[in-house]
């Protein structure tokens, strides 16, 4: 793993650790003691791989990130950037990007679609309007998940206050099943 350092316009790709740590204590301004060594040392033998960023005075800083690229060059053009997480974790947005795929995929038939959102409804006693969580479950003749999430807040739009919000397609709000082809 390689750290990328910039205080201001003075920026570096290192190797190691002591690179890192001569390259900050050639600039005077940063003051390089023995307390901000540890604390380099530590982050970079962490397992945290978020960028660091160190307090000089008020209003500037210096940076460190982690970062696999090789040079200078693939860090600008972003071509090794860290995945936060392991494996499970690029393995769920793997998931995710395929589940979002599967919305518009063609498959006419019947879907039971269910959508959690905030409708806008009239609190009777002091005549001013308030949000509440509406769950509604409805079974619509569609041609992809995505239309049926369509077909659903259209029907919901007619019939609800203009201000209700509701959720995207890809929220955890929406949630379908594929009940059966439609018969012709």
């Amino acid at each position: 793993m390689n750290l990328y350092l910039r205080y201001f316009d003075r920026e570096t790709l290192v190797t190691s650790v002591d690179d890192a740590i001569a390259f900050l204590a050639g600039i005077d301004e940063i003051g390089m003691n023995a307390e901000l060594e540890k604390d380099i040392r530590d982050y970079v033998s962490s397992d945290v791989f978020y960028p660091k960023r160190y307090k000089i005075r008020p209003r500037v800083y210096f940076i460190i990130i982690k970062t696999d690229a090789a040079n200078m060059q693939d860090f600008k053009e972003k071509k090794a950037v860290r995945g936060h997480g392991d494996d499970a974790a690029v393995a769920d947005r793997v998931t995710q990007s395929a589940a979002f795929m599967k919305l518009n995929e063609e498959m006419p038939g019947w879907y039971e679609g269910t959508i959690d959102f905030k409708r806008v409804l009239m609190v009777p006693g002091t005549g001013k309007f308030q949000y509440r969580d509406t769950h509604f479950v409805a079974q619509v003749k569609a041609n992809s998940p995505a239309d049926c999430y369509n077909r659903i807040v259209e029907h919901l739009r007619s019939r609800v206050d203009e201000r209700s919000q509701f959720p995207s397609v890809k929220g955890k709000n929406f949630k379908y099943r594929f009940l059966g082809a439609a018969k012709s």
